[in-house]
């Protein structure tokens, strides 16, 4: 009965994050216009572009340019925590067994750094502007890392990505404009 729970949650997991990336990459035009309700805006934007499973979404543009509108640390605190939650889509993606890219390189090479430096690898990774994020969350997920702490450490990664996106569009605006 528990295996059939576990394959149950497993397959709508899976079939979770398909959705949510065809819903997410067929609205992305009209994404940007979320950001004009504030922060609650911002962190639904970065919600919907950072919960595409290896999909290109616009965020970190709409942070940066935010960032000159808003207070950075608003900006990256909105964005960073909409950001942490959207990268559950491929914390669950690897949870539900389905990767399709466990035979890739960098899932390995992931995998053996998750498994040597734990949480760090998750903090670092959405620290830095990378395409391979999506696949940290899918190791993070096959792995089956409490999905808590990879949501905290995903979040202090993204927040100080976002805060650093944040103020530099801040002061790349205000410069223009003196």
């Amino acid at each position: 009965m528990k295996v059939q729970r576990l394959t149950l949650v497993r397959i709508l997991a899976f079939i979770f994050v398909v959705s949510i990336s065809i819903v997410i990459y067929s609205v992305r035009d009209r994404a940007a216009q979320l950001a004009v309700y504030g922060y609650p805006g911002i962190f639904l934007l970065s919600l919907l572009s950072y919960a595409t499973v290896l999909v290109p979404a616009p965020g970190i543009a709409v942070v940066f340019t935010m960032g000159s509108v808003f207070h950075p640390a608003g900006v990256a605190i909105a964005a960073g925590t909409g950001a942490a939650f959207g990268e559950l889509s491929g914390y669950l993606a690897g949870f539900s067994g389905q990767a399709v890219i466990e035979r890739i390189d960098v899932y390995e090479r992931l995998t053996r750094w998750m498994q040597r430096y734990g949480l760090v690898t998750v903090f670092v990774l959405a620290a830095l502007p990378n395409p391979f994020f999506d696949v940290a969350g899918v190791v993070a997920g096959s792995l089956k890392l409490r999905v808590t702490t990879f949501l905290f450490f995903c979040w202090l990664g993204e927040i100080t990505k976002m805060l650093a996106f944040a103020y530099l569009g801040s002061r790349l605006f205000s410069l223009l404009n003196s």
